[in-house]
């Protein structure tokens, strides 16, 4: 039976699970499906690249504190995070994938490292 590239369409030679024909061709068929498919996505995945960023920058201890202004000023923004984690206490955190802040008073922000 013959199979042909997924990529470039050209017949291929040996194993008789393979997909593609060269490394060139796998390659560049992952990048195509993988990419961020339109402008939104690319905006949404570069801030979240982005606060994550500042966190681990500001968080090198994996507990500490800063303050709003701090984090505005190196470009966080506070609209774009991963998920949200509500403690038994009723404190709320919002995380960036391990990286996560909660706002305590007047500006003050605790920044923290989930443990994986």
């Amino acid at each position: 039976m013959e199979k042909n590239c997924l990529e470039c369409g050209e017949k291929i030679v040996g194993r008789e699970d393979k997909k593609f024909c060269s490394d060139g061709c796998r390659n560049a068929y992952n990048n195509k499906i993988n990419k961020d498919s339109n402008n939104i996505m690319r905006n949404i995945n570069n801030k979240l690249r982005k606060n994550y960023r500042i966190l681990t920058e500001l968080n090198t201890d994996g507990k500490s504190k800063t303050t709003k202004t701090k984090l505005l000023s190196k470009g966080f923004d506070f609209d774009f995070f991963t998920n949200i984690l509500k403690t038994k206490t009723g404190n709320t955190y919002y995380f960036l994938y391990d990286q996560g802040y909660m706002l305590l008073e007047n500006d003050l922000y605790i920044l923290v490292k989930k443990d994986n």
